[in-house]
């Protein structure tokens, strides 16, 4: 649990570091040169994706669901592999069933509604109000607002952006935010979490040895067709998130930033991020 204690930047750097994708992946997946897109470029399978590193306690690995492809049922499958992806002799077609009958990897497929596993007997916590600045997830504090998918401009984002304040973006649509972390627990082992637009589906499977490395597993499957990696930088927000955050508190809706005397570069910023 000590390694949870580590200080705000150098867990910022290190994230900066592991937000890639690696270079191992399925036989249909094209990642872009920064490593930080990838896009299944035909059929439905051989979408599997891994984190450039593995994981620190308490890091997520984001993504966001850039496009869709009609035609195929199923949806992005998300979870922690304990191989190396290195090693594997040949990339497995599916994340479930194949990479999960190797072993030691954890996997769930995103559905359109939010899900979360519970133990038998246990009691669901609250998750917290969507516009508290910080998720907690035991020891962890993440900035929300880097969580949150967020609509692009349009005749209809001012309704749009009253849905994500309520955070109720479904998790399979295009701009949805999908992270996944390990927490260390007292017995030496770790708790996999799953978050879907800032929300903690709390703990969908238990039990995970903290003592290999975990490496994030994203399976571009089916109507999933492109994902981007999205750095998570903890401790505390940075000044052009705080800036974004007051104009947009002091505009009717994000529309109305074009009209503001801004340079463009601070305009897209506030607009789409």
């Amino acid at each position: 649990q000590g390694q949870l204690k580590i200080a705000p930047a150098a867990m910022a750097a290190r994230c900066r570091l592991a937000a890639r994708f690696h270079h191992i992946h399925g036989a249909n997946i094209r990642l872009d040169a920064s490593h930080t897109q990838a896009t299944r470029v035909e059929s439905f399978a051989n979408g599997l994706c891994f984190s450039q590193e593995p994981l620190a306690p308490g890091q997520i690995f984001l993504v966001e669901i850039e496009e869709k492809e009609l035609g195929w049922c199923g949806h992005l499958r998300v979870g922690l592999t304990a191989h190396d992806p290195q090693s594997l002799e040949v990339v497995p077609e599916y994340s479930l069933p194949d990479l999960v009958n190797m072993g030691d990897t954890w996997v769930f497929a995103i559905t359109r509604n939010h899900n979360r596993v519970v133990v038998a007997g246990e009691e669901v916590q609250g998750r917290g109000r969507p516009w508290e600045p910080f998720l907690l997830i035991e020891r962890v504090r993440i900035p929300r607002d880097t969580l949150v998918g967020r609509s692009r401009p349009g005749r209809y984002s001012h309704i749009l952006d009253d849905l994500f304040k309520m955070n109720v973006l479904p998790a399979t649509a295009r701009r949805s935010r999908i992270g996944v972390l390990y927490a260390p627990q007292p017995d030496g082992t770790a708790d996999m979490h799953i978050v879907i637009n800032g929300e903690d589906m709390g703990p969908s499977a238990r039990g995970l040895p903290t003592t290999r490395p975990l490496f994030a597993v994203i399976d571009v499957f089916a109507s999933t067709k492109s994902v981007r990696v999205i750095p998570v930088d903890y401790g505390f927000p940075s000044l052009q998130t705080l800036c974004r955050l007051v104009i947009q508190k002091h505009i009717v809706h994000r529309l109305a930033i074009d009209g503001l005397d801004l340079p463009p570069l601070l305009k897209s910023f506030c607009q789409h991020e």
